[in-house]
């Protein structure tokens, strides 16, 4: 078997978040090895993803890369073999890719959409449906989703928060009447509806991932599923050129990551299969660990919320002096988001002020006052590289504002205020920049 298949729905908050995990389990539960993929940049579902499959989850987006890129990660990752790291060298039986948003809902109309990637890796969609209150009206929305492209192909429709066993017997005749196949209903339930957090959602709150699956297993036809989107990972060839290392790079060099469940968190898996490339890598917490930094070729510190663990960073001084000396030292470093905030001078909240490293001259607020969402792709020139990135945060820099190194642009072109800072070799934004942004910048090619 190798089936592939895109989840997706006409809008957000439809439930296509809890059917994929649900699902991703469920196909893991019968043995199967199933590959996780999420649509554009997010960090926090794809931890879920690894959890139910046991295999990390990969994002997919072309803005962040080019659609060939796309496919060769897809290829990568689904296919294993020569080129794949160790824990994907098996191929997977099952791909399942993790929509966002509504499925045509892109930075430019549907460019960078979950119909884009469905497009780009040519596999079929199940849609999710939030069927609540609506019965034969859902004939003219599946109609309109199911007609609007001619290049696009659906693999079933899973109703969602389904009132009762005769509203799920209209929706069925509404599937076959619209002619797309019908993988089943799935009941409301209070255990199912999840509440949102940050940039995904807390699984770890409402429900349990055992009880999703029953529920999935009894109310969705998983193995017509199956049957529907197999054959179609098989059409992918291996002239693609390999994207991660079969082992770590034989280098001398380390190359030293931040992570901790919370502070420093959000990681894609691309970036640390290019980075082994280079080097060694050496996981750190800053919160508990001083890191030696002997034969360091970089140092990355990727998001995740620092402000939440002030008390726990500031304890940890010769952390904090380890990475100040060697900043100083001419050090490279690649600060994203709660990593530079982790580099300035201080963080300030309602409680007060905390110190933080102190490689950059600035200050973070994290007060409620202060609090304003910033959101969206971002674009920028540095070195002769056009960089890209996702930023998504609520802090921001307490006046003076600092100035960037160059202008930043979002995804279509409109100048931005984002401040990129270029202090000797670090390199820090509120930016989450894309792998080959960070590969770029640390001359890893």
């Amino acid at each position: 078997m190798k089936a592939a298949f895109l989840i997706a729905a006409p809008m957000s908050g439809s439930g296509k978040t809890t059917v994929a995990r649900g699902l991703m389990a469920l196909l893991a539960r019968q043995g199967l090895r199933v590959q996780p993929f999420k649509c554009g940049p997010d960090y926090i579902d794809t931890k879920f993803h690894q959890a139910a499959c046991g295999r990390p989850s990969i994002n997919l987006d072309t803005f962040m890369a080019s659609e060939e890129h796309v496919r060769e990660l897809f290829d990568c990752y689904t296919l294993g073999g020569d080129g794949a790291p160790v824990w994907a060298q098996e191929p997977a039986d099952v791909a399942v890719v993790e929509g966002m948003m509504g499925l045509f809902d892109g930075f430019d109309r549907d460019r960078g959409s979950c119909a884009d990637i469905a497009r780009v890796l040519d596999i079929p969609i199940v849609l999710v449906v939030d069927a609540r209150s609506a019965a034969y009206s859902m004939a003219a929305l599946l109609k309109g989703f199911i007609g609007f492209r001619t290049d696009l192909r659906f693999a079933g429709v899973i109703f969602n928060k389904v009132g009762s066993p005769r509203h799920a017997a209209m929706l069925r005749e509404v599937a076959g009447e619209v002619g797309i196949p019908y993988l089943g209903c799935i009941p409301k339930a209070a255990a199912l509806e999840q509440g949102s957090r940050y940039l995904g959602l807390d699984f770890s709150k409402n429900g349990s991932a055992g009880e999703l699956m029953d529920v999935l297993e009894a109310n969705v036809d998983y193995t017509k599923l199956l049957e529907n989107t197999t054959g179609c990972i098989s059409r992918f060839n291996r002239s693609h050129r390999p994207i991660q290392p079969v082992a770590q790079a034989d280098a001398t060099g380390r190359i030293f990551v931040a992570r901790n469940a919370e502070s420093f968190s959000f990681i894609y898996t691309e970036t640390l299969d290019l980075l082994r490339q280079r080097g060694h890598i050496v996981f750190f917490d800053p919160e508990t660990d001083i890191p030696q930094f002997d034969d360091a070729l970089l140092l990355y510190l990727p998001g995740g919320y620092p402000e939440k663990h002030l008390a726990a960073l500031v304890r940890a001084e010769r952390t904090r002096l380890a990475i100040r000396d060697f900043a100083a030292a001419g050090g490279r470093i690649i600060a994203e988001c709660g990593g530079m905030m982790y580099l300035c001078n201080e963080i300030i909240t309602d409680e007060g002020a905390s110190p933080m490293c102190g490689v950059l001259p600035y200050s973070i607020s994290a007060r409620q006052a202060d609090r304003r969402l910033a959101l969206g792709y971002r674009r920028f020139c540095l070195d002769g590289h056009e960089l890209r990135g996702h930023e998504f945060h609520y802090t921001r820099f307490a006046d003076p504002q600092p100035p960037s190194a160059v202008q930043v642009f979002k995804a279509k072109g409109e100048p931005v205020a984002t401040p990129i800072l270029r202090e000797a070799n670090v390199l820090a934004s509120y930016a989450h920049l894309s792998a080959e942004a960070i590969a770029a910048f640390a001359s890893l090619y």
